[in-house]
């Protein structure tokens, strides 16, 4: 079925949207941003901020944007002088007990209250000698604190706990003046996707426990990846200050993730910091291991492939890139290979009102690339064939006590590790991996498509993408072979993704499969 199409002109520029588009979000096509607080594009619209008004030729009166849809043929102003006007009367009342303690907010810097101030406010207001009204700071939940003085009632918290969620426990209370969020008495912000409610508040209202008063915005270098918790492959933004990284936020997807992450994605980058990595190349020599240069263990670690004539086993973990699984895949061609990775097991946490999106039970961010490279066998045979294996590689992945003594037990491990394992004893090789926060890659989610992360701080020491590990490694076994030089073209190279490129995947990703439905 055809889609009707209907034209307008936004600020002098002509779009065309589908018929039915809000005003607001024609004027995204047009590259025009209306002022804005209630409104989200995941959330129903209630248009009770008022700071989207804008004018209409021949209407006779402004109109919210976010819930108008265009009419073909419309002229529409956002900046005309009646709409600046209304716009700057809705600041000034926000404005009247807003406690300006900027300073000390962690919005600071990217608080859309300081932004449109800027932009649309008045340099004095009328109501300075008003007395501002005071409300405690209140505890929400687990992480999440209510600054009541901050809050602008766009209601966007309110709105995603009931339609989004659907566990309607925050509500409006009070009226007029008086009016703030109010929490049900017997309830807390536990909900698995409840931490969303800070990334939704346009203003420093809601606030994260774990974030506060961690690093102000400008501080901060932002870089686009993967959440690598789970199956879901949630889009995120990896904020790191001084090459640490302080905080993840969901960025949006509309495909995979829509606007949201999961509490426990959210949470889990303290093990990106850790300060007891792998950082040097070593190899054992008479019970004990011995640093060397990355030629010499390149050199060793092909050695060890060629002369592996028996059984070999290939154990990873679930946040090995692409890349890597496919090019260790590769440097182990031709031997009797056991290959598989382990994928811890959680409950399950979908977010309610929207399809196909949850915390997914499967905790391993690249189970779909690992089946695509058939890296995916049975874990339990795969560990008890390492007894007994000729050779074992093991990239990245926590074993319990039990695996590592079968592990150990192994004639030769080869170990691409980011943290060493004690409980290995004295690997034949220690090679220093990169995990995803310091190189680049791709993941396969659930849905089958694939998506790049990108590194967001140096790598410790002289640690290597595990696929230039075996990548160099398998150039050494045969003259006259070249290792790819980035990781784009170790991408391109594997034979499920052949001739694409990070390029290809943009910033949102590609189906390359249909998935596997679990």
């Amino acid at each position: 079925m055809t889609t009707e199409m209907v034209s307008v002109t936004i600020e002098g520029l002509p779009v065309s949207v589908p018929k039915g588009t809000s005003i607001i979000e024609a004027a995204k096509r047009a590259g025009v941003m209306v002022p804005h607080y209630c409104y989200h594009p995941s959330l129903p619209s209630p248009a009770v901020c008022r700071m989207c008004l804008v004018e209409i030729e021949k209407f006779p009166k402004l109109v919210p944007a976010c819930v108008t849809p265009i009419v073909d043929g419309q002229v529409i102003h956002v900046h005309s002088p009646a709409a600046r006007k209304a716009r700057e009367g809705v600041l000034e009342f926000l404005l009247i007990n807003h406690p300006l303690d900027c300073p000390v907010c962690d919005q600071a810097g990217e608080c859309e209250l300081q932004d449109f101030v800027f932009q649309e406010g008045q340099a004095a207001s009328r109501y300075g000698d008003y007395p501002k009204r005071y409300n405690p700071v209140e505890d929400f939940g687990p992480d999440i604190l209510y600054v009541a003085n901050r809050c602008i009632l766009c209601t966007r918290c309110v709105r995603f706990m009931d339609h989004v969620t659907e566990t309607p426990v925050l509500n409006v209370s009070e009226r007029g003046d008086r009016a703030y969020i109010g929490i049900d008495p017997s309830a807390v912000l536990d909900h698995p996707w409840s931490g969303n409610v800070v990334d939704l508040c346009p203003v420093g209202s809601l606030v994260s426990k774990d974030f506060l008063h961690k690093a102000r915005a400008w501080d901060l270098d932002k870089t686009a990846s993967i959440c690598p918790g789970c199956t879901q492959g949630c889009n995120i933004m990896v904020d790191t200050r001084d090459d640490m990284v302080v905080r993840l936020r969901p960025r949006a997807n509309l495909e995979v993730n829509r606007h949201f992450v999961c509490d426990t994605g959210r949470a889990d980058y303290r093990w990106m910091n850790r300060g007891d990595r792998c950082e040097t190349p070593m190899v054992a020599e008479a019970g004990k291991l011995r640093a060397v240069e990355w030629p010499d263990a390149l050199r060793r670690l092909a050695d060890l492939v060629a002369a592996a004539s028996g059984p070999v086993v290939m154990l990873v973990g679930g946040r090995a890139s692409s890349e890597s699984l496919g090019w260790l895949r590769t440097l182990l061609d031709g031997r009797a290979l056991t290959a598989a990775m382990k994928v811890p097991i959680g409950p399950e946490a979908p977010i309610g009102a929207i399809p196909n999106l949850a915390l997914r039970a499967e905790r391993a961010a690249n189970l779909g690339g690992a089946e695509l490279l058939s890296v995916s066998g049975d874990w339990t045979l795969a560990v008890a064939a390492a007894a007994s294996a000729s050779l074992v590689v093991v990239l990245d992945v926590e074993l319990d006590d039990a695996e590592a003594a079968q592990v150990a037990s192994a004639g030769t491990v080869v170990h691409l590790a980011t943290v060493a394992d004690p409980r290995l004893g004295v690997p034949t090789l220690l090679l220093p991996v990169t995990t995803m926060v310091e190189e680049q890659g791709v993941y396969v989610n659930r849905d089958g498509r694939a998506q790049r992360f990108l590194p967001a701080r140096p790598a410790p020491g002289m640690a290597w993408p595990a696929w230039r590990v075996a990548a160099e490694a398998w150039a050494l076994l045969a003259d006259g072979r070249e290792a790819p030089a980035t990781a784009s073209e170790a991408f391109g190279a594997l034979a499920p993704f052949a001739g694409m490129s990070h390029r290809d995947l943009g910033l949102t990703g590609r189906v390359v499969t249909a998935g596997v439905a679990r």
